[in-house]
């Protein structure tokens, strides 16, 4: 088999701290079951956050209304980087890492630096963003060195010549699905991404892509994302799989179906909606959301736009059942609210308890009616298997974990 490859990463917690450490390598010779590590940084981002379930929702109903990678990028509170190479010799760029979309592209606040491997492909790219931002440039394709076991040879790649993005960034790392590049490129129909280019060159035996987060107010706050397979050293049960749902605009995305209750009260029949790594909440359809507030007590906060509870409100709090194929995740009183540590990154009070299930801002009934954001996904271990088309989860250590 192949051996899979793996990214792991830390979190900084100080708003922007940002922890750049090199690509290590395991100190006994690798075998076929070994894995390659690229240490990622984990950023809070406080600039231009000035509400994180507007710039969630924002980002969502972009997507909804079919745009091909909409994602704001100055509004992403949780922020997965990593340094990669391109060219040959290789400069390095610091990326955001995302399944939301999966376009590569680099050139923000610094420069793209051509090499004999560089290759000018005559096309253009252009990416709308959810705040109305946007990026576009040339369409060029390059050596691409993730590490020294995942390198990409001719991976199509945008140089941007206008953008916007967060301070330190300089573009993305897509690893969405395929669709996605649909309508980036000028006289392209789809874009090899880099899943696709890993496996069709035969640096992973299959479409893989294993995602591992562990809770940001945890002692280990560290992630991994997987190439090639899941680690099963971070899951404490099997992975269930469910099959992409076939309902659109989910569909173009790594889309399931679920149902959702409170406790033992349904909020959300079986719907069409999406993992995404790139949102921070957890988004229900408005109808569902106000069944959630009703149960829960909460009330909108000003400050923020999260659900406030008090703290008899957050003893009495049920636990959120996600019912995803044949298997139900349960996300536990503690993991529905935002850790209290990092209150005051979204401007709330330091001493306040906030839900972390927000208003996706449309009704159920649009394809895609949730979105299981970055606080569902470290609960549980998730696989995207563009092989397969599904997406499995699994429970981890951090499941019923009490640290928020």
């Amino acid at each position: 088999m192949v051996p899979s490859r793996s990214l792991s990463s830390l979190l900084a917690l100080p708003a922007l701290a940002f922890l750049s450490l090199s690509a290590s390598a395991s100190p006994h010779p690798r075998t076929a079951s070994s894995t390659a590590t690229l240490k990622l940084a984990v950023r809070i981002n406080s600039y231009g956050i000035q509400n994180i379930a507007v710039a969630d929702r924002a980002r969502i109903q972009a997507q909804q209304a079919g745009g091909s990678s909409s994602i704001n990028v100055t509004n992403n509170m949780m922020l997965y980087t990593a340094d990669i190479g391109v060219g040959s010799p290789p400069t390095y760029y610091t990326v955001l890492i995302d399944t939301g979309n999966a376009n590569i592209w680099i050139g923000a606040k610094k420069p793209y630096e051509k090499t004999a491997t560089s290759q000018d492909t005559g096309n253009t790219f252009s990416i709308a963003y959810g705040d109305g931002s946007s990026v576009s440039g040339e369409e060029y394709t390059d050596t691409v060195t993730l590490n020294s076991d995942l390198v990409i040879s001719n991976q199509s790649i945008g140089v941007a010549s206008q953008t916007s993005v967060v301070e330190g960034i300089n573009g993305f790392l897509g690893l969405g699905p395929v669709d996605l590049t649909r309508g980036t490129v000028s006289n392209t129909g789809e874009v090899a991404p880099v899943m696709e280019n890993l496996y069709m060159q035969g640096t992973i035996g299959s479409e893989v892509l294993g995602v591992f987060f562990a809770p940001a107010s945890s002692d280990d706050s560290s992630g991994e994302l997987t190439f090639g397979d899941y680690d099963a050293s971070k899951i404490t049960g099997d992975i269930s799989y469910v099959p992409i749902t076939s309902t659109s605009p989910a569909s173009t995305f790594w889309g399931i179906d679920q149902s959702i209750s409170y406790g033992d009260t349904p909020i959300l029949n079986q719907k069409a909606g999406i993992v995404d790594t790139g949102c921070t909440l957890i988004l229900l359809a408005t109808d569902a959301f106000e069944k959630y507030q009703s149960a829960t007590g909460g009330t909108l906060d000003e400050a923020t736009s999260l659900l406030k509870i008090s703290s008899d409100q957050y003893e009495k709090l049920s636990s959120l059942y996600f019912t995803i194929g044949e298997l139900t995740y349960e996300l536990t009183p503690n993991a529905q609210i935002w850790p209290r540590s990092l209150n005051t990154v979204v401007h709330g009070d330091a001493n306040s308890i906030y839900l972390v299930v927000a208003d996706i801002g449309n009704p159920s009934g649009s394809g895609l009616d949730f979105v299981n954001g970055y606080y569902f996904l470290e609960r549980f271990y998730s696989v995207y298997d563009t092989t397969n088309s599904q997406v499995g989860f699994a429970t981890t250590e951090w499941t019923y974990a009490i640290t928020n």
